[in-house]
């Protein structure tokens, strides 16, 4: 299934639902956002987004808690599931989605290496989805494939 496609069956799936989604983004830097607005009328369901890349912006924006961040770090489960929360509260959306990583190439540890992302779901009255995933490629097929797994779960959410 090519991105176009994807993108546009998502638009569908959010136009028929009457959903509204929004996004808080580290490090895929606003390419999912970037995505989903490449479909023509997806003002109708796109409220918006933020780059959240650091933890001063994951907290003043989107109220990450200090505390989140300090027992957990910023690439992890905890932080993407409060980023998801966070920004659909900021935008008072149906659905929200986050993704919080490592891109690469350097930035990696043992404990969390280099492709490590954690991409985050919060739909309205539901419980947050927070799924991990780690990619083996470059910085920019790292943030590509965690765009892709995004754009799949938004997609598996609003047909469902």
């Amino acid at each position: 299934m090519d991105d176009i496609r994807l993108e546009a069956l998502i638009g569908d799936a959010l136009k028929r639902r009457g959903w509204t989604v929004c996004t808080a983004e580290s490090c895929t830097g606003g390419l999912i956002a970037h995505r989903l607005t490449n479909i023509s009328g997806s003002s109708a369901y796109v409220l918006g987004g933020v780059v959240t890349y650091s933890n001063e912006a994951k907290m003043k924006l989107i109220g990450v808690p200090e505390a989140t961040l300090s027992a957990h770090g910023a690439v992890s489960a905890a932080t993407a599931q409060a980023m998801a929360e966070g920004v659909r509260a900021l935008f008072n959306a149906d659905i929200a989605l986050s993704v919080t990583g490592i891109a690469g190439p350097g930035g990696g540890s043992p404990e969390k290496p280099v492709g490590l992302v954690y991409i985050g779901l919060a739909l309205r009255d539901r419980e947050t989805q927070v799924n991990r995933y780690l990619w083996d490629g470059d910085r920019e097929s790292n943030k590509a494939r965690s765009a892709d797994a995004a754009l799949q779960m938004i997609y598996a959410a609003a047909k469902a």
